[in-house]
């Protein structure tokens, strides 16, 4: 076990196969990627015409360039000199530049929309996604490296059509073009030795960029590394400060920053090495294409202007291909950033609608029932077992219990956070029923509709009061969100600070106190007004006097609702039609507060033990106080 104040290894960055995308995973991103684009079919075949075009203006400048030059014969003092070199030179040359301009423009501005489209389109699932994954999913998730994730593979998405579209396939279509005119106009030489430069300088692109690779995903996953720690120490800023631990903070995120400098540094120099090689192989081309053009012009075979044409061709050729590592570097990395954002895409939902699934019916007066359910998060630790309870339609149940006993797994289980069951014993499972209908047959959200909660640990929204009490119901008018907060005892609250309902509570809500935010809860829920109540723990941060006003007012929220009460303070729960006491997964006892008083069990113990403490013992430690 770790020792305090010492510090955590971070996360190995990893270049296992399963981690490390083959050629085979990028093609399939691949094919992920062309739906989203080919919803704008005509932009995208737009952009490859202007892509042409431009190409086949910029292929016609050396052409142009060696007619002037072989056409430049001209006698001194001849007036024709005059007349059509400058007018040729000007109008053609910077014709067909503009041209070039011209179609490169219009190719961006025709494809702009189909790129700015699919990345919206593929955030937008993913981020639904993440909306409908379990409750498990984003307890086990980090918050910082996820969206880290995201947000590389949204900019992936513009990198990679960017770098594709605008880079490498308009470079291949004018290789395609030089090659042939090279190979039609002179002898095949000059084209199998373009096409040998070619393809030495691509394999080695290629190769040493692939051995590149692992060092930019090690910088990636270090980077991740690093804003989850320093995200996780934001969000727990007041921790931090309890525990003076500003420097542990500060080495843990340094730690992480210095591998990921290491690895940056290595990315650095390996692409210098990578730089190095394709100049050498580039000159080296450069040279045997010039050396033979040069032989051909001074044994009469070739013109002057040949020779421009040439070195023309390769130039701007070679300019594009300066920049081929990096292009590919940074699409493998485009798509690996991609690839990580569709597995999260493919992630399957633990709990899931059926096909075809119906609404939730009949919710005027509904009626929950637990009937033998069995629980747990993991196959090794059962929650629940065989627990069967009824909440009749506009009554009040309320179940009491030590921490652990299984409490709010009940207020999961029926807000389908997760299926009811054991993980691989899947006959052992029972059932939740609301209005007689399985919610595993029904949607979702049909269920969480018909459901209000108030929950023991209250988070809010960094935004204005007045949001986080409509989020309750979207569209609540002002009016309608001050009844609730009035309902709630928080309006005079709300109306005593300086901007009123437009006061924001900061993340997570952390500007208000614990009191305040669980009123805010507790309005937000009367705003919603279901026909079934959750209320867990709903006044645990009060003050006895505002507990006992708002205890009134859930009373009255509850009336003619099928409730859930999940309590600490048994004084809470002595109006309910029946209370259950429950330990270490099972009910252990059951009925109305006099019944369970005149038994003398456990809950009679617990009452008790509260009474004489001033009802501000938890059963908890009731419990374990008592002997057996």
């Amino acid at each position: 076990m770790r020792r305090a104040g010492e510090l955590a290894a971070p996360p190995q960055a990893s270049s296992s196969p399963a981690q490390a995308p083959t050629r085979g995973r990028d093609w399939a991103t691949l094919r992920r990627l062309l739906p989203y684009l080919w919803q704008y079919k005509w932009r995208v075949l737009a952009a490859l015409a202007f892509m042409v075009g431009a190409k086949l203006a910029n292929v016609s400048v050396p052409l142009l360039l060696k007619n002037l030059v072989d056409t430049m014969s001209f006698k001194p003092g001849d007036p024709a000199a005059v007349l059509v070199v400058p007018i040729g030179l000007l109008v053609g040359y910077g014709l067909l530049r503009l041209s070039t301009s011209l179609f490169t423009e219009l190719r961006e501005l025709v494809f702009a929309k189909a790129t700015q489209g699919a990345a919206r389109s593929i955030a937008l699932e993913t981020f639904q996604h993440l909306h409908s994954l379990s409750l498990r999913f984003h307890l086990e998730r980090q918050t910082g490296g996820m969206t880290r994730d995201i947000e590389r593979g949204v900019r992936g998405i513009e990198s990679l059509i960017s770098y594709s579209l605008y880079s490498v396939v308009p470079t291949l279509t004018e290789v395609a073009l030089v090659l042939g005119i090279l190979a039609v106009k002179f002898d095949a030489g000059f084209a199998w030795i373009t096409l040998a430069a070619l393809g030495v300088y691509i394999l080695f692109t290629v190769t040493v960029t692939e051995w590149r690779t692992k060092f930019r995903r090690e910088a990636n996953e270090f980077d991740s590394a690093a804003h989850t720690r320093a995200i996780d120490s934001l969000l727990n800023y007041e921790t931090v400060k309890y525990f003076n631990n500003e420097g542990f903070e500060a080495r843990r995120y340094d730690e992480s920053l210095e591998r990921l400098r290491k690895s940056r540094l290595k990315s650095q120099t390996t692409l210098s090495m990578l730089n190095t090689g394709q100049q050498l192989i580039i000159a080296i081309g450069l040279v045997a294409m010039l050396w033979r053009a040069t032989e051909g012009v001074a044994q009469g075979r070739m013109t002057l202007g040949d020779l421009v044409m040439i070195n023309a061709f390769m130039i701007q050729l070679y300019i594009p291909l300066n920049f081929l590592g990096v292009l590919y570097r940074e699409i493998k990395q485009s798509l690996t950033d991609l690839d990580k954002m569709f597995v999260l895409m493919e992630r399957e939902r633990e709990v899931a609608d059926k096909a075809g699934a119906p609404a939730l019916a009949g919710l005027e007066r509904p009626t929950v029932r637990f009937e033998h359910v069995h629980f747990a998060y993991e196959p090794s630790r059962p929650i629940l077992h065989d627990v069967s309870f009824e909440i009749p339609a506009g009554k009040t149940v309320a179940v009491v219990g030590p921490s652990g006993s299984g409490k709010s797994t009940l207020a999961r289980l029926l807000y389908r956070f997760y299926d009811v069951g054991i993980p691989g014993s899947p006959s052992v499972a029972g059932g939740i029923t609301i209005a007689g209908q399985d919610i595993r047959e029904v949607t979702q959200a049909s269920v969480r509709r018909a459901i209000g909660i108030v929950p023991q640990d209250t988070v809010l929204f960094n935004d204005t009061v007045e949001y986080n009490i409509a989020y309750g119901r979207a569209g609540a008018s002002r009016a309608e969100v001050e009844a609730a907060a009035r309902a709630a005892h928080i309006h005079d609250f709300i109306r005593s600070t300086p901007k009123g309902y437009d006061t924001m509570v900061g993340e997570r809500g952390l500007k208000l106190s614990g009191g305040e935010k669980q009123r805010v809860a507790i309005a937000r829920t009367l705003l919603k007004d279901p026909p079934i109540l959750i209320f867990d723990e709903a006044t645990s941060a009060l003050d006895s006097a505002n507990e006992r006003a708002i205890q009134a007012e859930l009373e009255s929220a509850a009336r003619n609702k099928t409730t859930l009460v999940i309590a600490h303070r048994l004084s809470t729960v002595v109006h309910a039609h029946e209370i259950l006491v429950m330990e270490a997964g099972r009910i252990i006892e059951r009925g109305t507060h006099e019944a369970l008083l005149a038994s003398g069990g456990r809950y009679a113990r617990m009452w008790a033990l509260q009474q004489r403490r001033g009802d501000k013992i938890e059963p908890q430690a009731a419990i374990q106080s008592l002997p057996g």
